[in-house]
């Protein structure tokens, strides 16, 4: 049966008594476990919905992404990829860590497609019968280290906590349907019709990857973000939310400077700061009004 198919549902995995379980969520808001029995959503905690043995991300692939960042809709032909480590998994009201050394940790509104069996060779029409779910997604990145790693974006993108997923995995829903929205303390940063915008949908991104690739069950795809990615505060409270598949939320923490003083050091480059702090003239007023607004 494909993703798309039968009426909306949704699964959390949780923490309970230690242990990670999946429930269903109800709506009444409460999540039903595998026993019968029931606990309140918000009396718990989240963990990311997926086990994954990889995370892949593609670069530009909203048209107003595109604009911003090149000014071109489509800047290139095909969608090109970077990945992240199982490690940058994060929950839903989780902390996402921003180090001492580091000024530049910039939010990326996404929803994520998360694989369901073992997946190769596939025709993008086929893609939709091999995901499991769909997923509210932050990709955070570290920009301070724009200039290293030869574009791999490895810690810029791969730090720890950097890939909050949830709350839940969701059924019977097509993203490409949907509107994301990026709060930042409660002012709208990013907001974009999927249908619209968004170049490549999940099932070619899939049907790319897997030509060359296994794609394993839990395994992780990105789909990339609108325009108006900036950077963000300790203490600041960011959500995306996806109408139908539900609101991630994150607190951003701070985390003390690394104790080795080895190896590429951030930096505050042109470059860095160009990706950081983006081009305001290439998006609308209310992104920056709201942003100024919500740093206050």
């Amino acid at each position: 049966m494909s993703v798309l198919d039968g009426p909306r549902q949704e699964k959390r995995r949780i923490q309970i008594s230690g242990e990670a379980v999946w429930a269903t969520m109800s709506e009444d808001g409460m999540l039903i476990l595998e026993d019968g029995s029931s606990v309140s959503a918000d009396e718990v905690t989240h963990l990311p919905p997926c086990v994954a043995t990889k995370i892949i991300c593609p670069h530009l692939t909203y048209t107003s992404r595109g604009i911003e960042s090149r000014n071109k809709p489509q800047p290139t032909p095909y969608p090109t990829y970077f990945m992240k480590p199982v490690t940058a998994l994060n929950g839903h009201r989780g902390a996402i860590v921003k180090p001492e050394d580091c000024q530049y940790l910039n939010y990326e509104g996404e929803f994520a497609a998360i694989i369901g069996k073992e997946t190769k060779n596939i025709t993008p029409e086929e893609a939709w019968d091999h995901i499991a779910g769909f997923a509210p997604a932050l990709d955070m990145g570290l920009h301070d280290f724009r200039d290293t790693d030869s574009g791999s974006m490895l810690r810029v993108k791969g730090g720890d906590g950097m890939c909050p997923l949830g709350p839940g995995l969701v059924t019977g829903i097509d993203p490409r349907e949907q509107t994301l929205r990026t709060y930042r303390n409660g002012q709208l940063v990013q907001e974009a019709n999927i249908g619209e915008e968004l170049v490549w949908g999940p099932d070619y991104m899939i049907a790319d990857l897997a030509r060359h690739i296994t794609l394993m069950p839990g395994d992780v795809v990105l789909t990339g973000t609108p325009c108006h990615s900036r950077s963000l505060e300790v203490g600041d409270f960011i959500e995306v939310e996806i109408t139908q598949l539900g609101r991630l939320s994150m607190t951003v923490v701070s985390g003390s400077a690394p104790r080795a003083t080895v190896g590429h050091q951030p930096t505050n480059s042109e470059e860095v700061r160009r990706v950081a702090l983006g081009n305001d003239s290439r998006v609308p007023d209310r992104f920056k009004e709201n942003y100024r607004e919500a740093s206050k």
